[in-house]
């Protein structure tokens, strides 16, 4: 099975990871890359064998698929022509920055019967992917945590340069992959609240349907000695805890997104990590959002 696919994007991301995950993969024919900035996309284009397209219709009606590496409000944007063309999807987190967006880019893709994998990248990274398969999905838990303090803010960091994860800060760039680790094992979530910290510092409480409760702690702008980042669930079985911090590359774990798109289109099964769960990330961080937003005095009691 080989599916065409176009790539949307030209920055660091889309060229070290996505473009490099689309041009080593065996079942891709990587047809073309757009972005906003021609000349990028013409590099982007050059340095892994294929061609730059100005214009994105163009690309699009030639594509089977797109992957976009993009701001997470220009991504739903183009998310949605995309699936009008009847493109499936390998989309990047969060789906979008507003609950509105996330539900049409859904409605969408469920029109056009198309297919989509979020890549929450620890989902599909050595060794984590196969601890949420064989450990984490199968168990039953009732509680779980997530800690995960970043500093991205320093001169050799390619991220730290990012506008949107300036403005919307750890809650929206860590949230989602907070989320998409708990939900596995805990459910949907039911309820959220919120707190600040340090600069961009934040606090989650979540209670889920199942009657299970877990936590995240989330920051971009930890001091460097501070930076860490760990997943814990306990139960019945006792305590898991993700496997350690030296992860496989981002580009494999970027063919294995790849490949479980291919299988959801191969076989009609839709992947767990698709819009839907993406959607539901976004209510559950705009709920959070909303709460932080709040006057302070009626968000808990004083001691």
């Amino acid at each position: 099975m080989s599916v065409r696919f176009g790539l949307l994007g030209t920055g660091y991301w889309a060229d070290t990871v996505h473009a490099a995950g689309l041009a080593a993969h065996p079942e891709v024919e990587f047809a073309g890359v757009w972005g906003r900035d021609a000349a990028k996309a013409a590099t982007v284009a050059e340095r892994h064998g294929t061609t730059a397209e100005a214009d994105l219709d163009a690309l699009l009606a030639k594509v089977d698929a797109v992957a976009i590496a993009l701001p997470p409000d220009v991504q739903a944007e183009l998310a949605y022509k995309a699936v009008k063309q009847g493109c499936h999807l390998l989309l990047e987190k969060p789906l979008a920055l507003s609950v509105e967006d996330a539900d049409r880019v859904v409605a969408a893709a469920e029109s056009a019967g198309v297919h989509s994998v979020i890549f929450f990248t620890r989902r599909f990274q050595e060794p984590t992917a196969d601890w949420f398969d064989a450990v984490v999905a199968p168990t039953e838990w009732h509680g779980g945590n997530v800690l995960w303090v970043a500093s991205i803010f320093t001169p050799d960091n390619p991220f730290g340069h990012s506008a949107w994860r300036k403005e919307h800060g750890a809650l929206w760039d860590l949230g989602p992959h907070a989320l998409a680790a708990l939900l596995p094992g805990l459910g949907p979530v039911a309820e959220v609240v919120a707190e600040r910290g340090h600069d961009d510092e934040v606090h989650l409480v979540l209670r889920h349907e199942a009657g299970g409760a877990s936590s995240a702690t989330l920051s971009l702008t930890a001091a460097p000695p501070a930076q860490h980042s760990t997943v814990e669930f306990w139960g019945p079985a006792g305590i898991a805890e993700s496997p350690p911090q030296e992860l496989g590359p981002a580009t494999d774990a970027l063919q294995r997104a790849i490949s479980a798109l291919l299988v959801a289109v191969e076989t009609g099964v839709p992947h767990p990590c698709d819009v839907h769960f993406a959607r539901d990330i976004v209510r559950v961080l705009a709920a959070a959002e909303r709460f932080l937003d709040r006057p302070r005095e009626s968000r808990g009691e004083r001691p």
